[in-house]
């Protein structure tokens, strides 16, 4: 029979195969949510650059 041990292996194996076919997915959902997030990030900093180019 199968202890707990070797049932997290089995289970880890599983999940690195299937991720495998994932990947080139996985990496471009990722390069997006970098992209957007930096977007994000510098948005305040972009519009308070604006707001002190007009208030001189």
């Amino acid at each position: 029979m199968f202890g707990l041990s070797e049932l997290a292996v089995i289970l880890v194996v599983v999940a690195v195969i299937v991720g495998i076919r994932k990947l080139p997915e996985l990496t471009r959902s990722a390069g997006k949510a970098t992209r957007i997030f930096k977007s994000e990030a510098r948005a305040p900093m972009d519009e308070d650059t604006a707001e002190r180019r007009t208030h001189r």
